[in-house]
């Protein structure tokens, strides 16, 4: 019903566009930005390392394929972390207004 969607962009410029975009257009609820990641990972065949910026975006889970065509859209990467995990449990009151916000339609 409901869902966490964790995002990695160039910078904190990148990451902070993606998701006003994602929460002006009420796909997302709530967007929190950490601005400064290490990320280390395997790319055309050798290990990489870059400071990127962390999206963690907060939805109702019928969201989910719109946010990630939507990031594809505006994503400056090839490849890029989109990856959506289902909120199981929480407080009441904060899924109802996450269900608001984000325009669930149930």
């Amino acid at each position: 019903m409901y869902a966490v969607i964790y995002i990695t962009a160039k910078d904190a410029v990148q990451a902070k566009e993606i998701a006003r975009r994602l929460v002006e257009e009420r796909l997302a609820a709530c967007a929190n930005i950490i601005e400064k990641v290490t990320s280390i990972y395997w790319w055309r065949g050798k290990i990489e390392e870059d400071e990127e910026a962390f999206i963690i975006i907060k939805t109702v889970k019928e969201k989910v394929p719109a946010i990630v065509k939507r990031v594809k859209e505006l994503h400056t990467y090839e490849v890029p972390e989109i990856i959506a995990l289902d909120i199981t449990e929480g407080s009441e009151d904060y899924l109802h207004w996450l269900r608001e916000e984000a325009g669930g339609d149930t």
